[in-house]
């Protein structure tokens, strides 16, 4: 299992130690960039990610809350982030657009939805994005608890992705610990994106090995 911790927990008060240690330990480094509009919540923008990237050598993943996520791929790019994944309720019609656009770019790219939108409505980007992240909670905010419906929902896209043929990856994001990993792990998820149970762990690393054996 790759993991991803998300940055959204860190402490911004010493962001670069924490930074630092999810470089060391972890797969990828996940971003929640939030713009206000399309969750009711701003986290970060490219000032943040810049000085992240300086210091980052695993890639990093941009995961876009945003109302015009093709607006932020170039910049993003620019500051070598490798992965970014945007949400379908943004992108609506304009998503197979908008994932030519990223490839175009060179992202690794991933469609993101929250728990209310029906997981049939990202199967005809199987085996078109990278990635597709499924959210097991409702983005913009941290913390909150894992929804176990997601792993029925992940267990269907799995079954697609299979009846295709496809390399596409399966993300989950929200409430990932090491208690609901396996069952995750089994369903077949590929990578999870780990927030407060990781950064606000006493032994963060231990963690994310945790994860990572599942």
């Amino acid at each position: 299992m790759l993991v991803a911790p998300s940055l959204l927990t860190a402490d911004f008060l010493h962001l670069e130690k924490d930074v630092r240690m999810v470089d060391e330990h972890a797969d990828l480094i996940h971003l929640d960039i939030m713009d206000g509009t399309l969750v009711p919540n701003i986290s970060f923008g490219f000032p943040v990610v810049a000085g992240i990237a300086s210091i980052a050598t695993k890639p990093l993943d941009a995961h876009l809350m945003v109302v015009n996520p093709d607006k932020w791929f170039e910049r993003l790019r620019e500051l070598g982030v490798q992965y970014v994944s945007f949400h379908i309720e943004a992108s609506g019609c304009k998503t197979g657009r908008f994932i030519r656009q990223a490839h175009k770019l060179g992202f690794k790219v991933g469609v993101a939805l929250d728990p209310d939108v029906k997981i049939e409505k990202v199967f005809k980007y199987v085996g078109k994005a990278d990635y597709i992240l499924v959210m097991s909670v409702f983005a913009g905010f941290g913390g909150q608890k894992f929804i176990y419906e997601t792993i029925d929902r992940v267990s269907k896209l799995k079954a697609e992705i299979t009846r295709k043929g496809a390399s596409t990856l399966i993300e989950v994001d929200g409430g990932v610990n090491p208690s609901n990993v396996k069952a995750l792990a089994e369903a077949g998820v590929d990578i999870v994106v780990g927030g407060s149970a990781v950064l606000g762990a006493e032994n963060p690393a231990a963690v994310i090995k945790a994860l990572q054996e599942a």
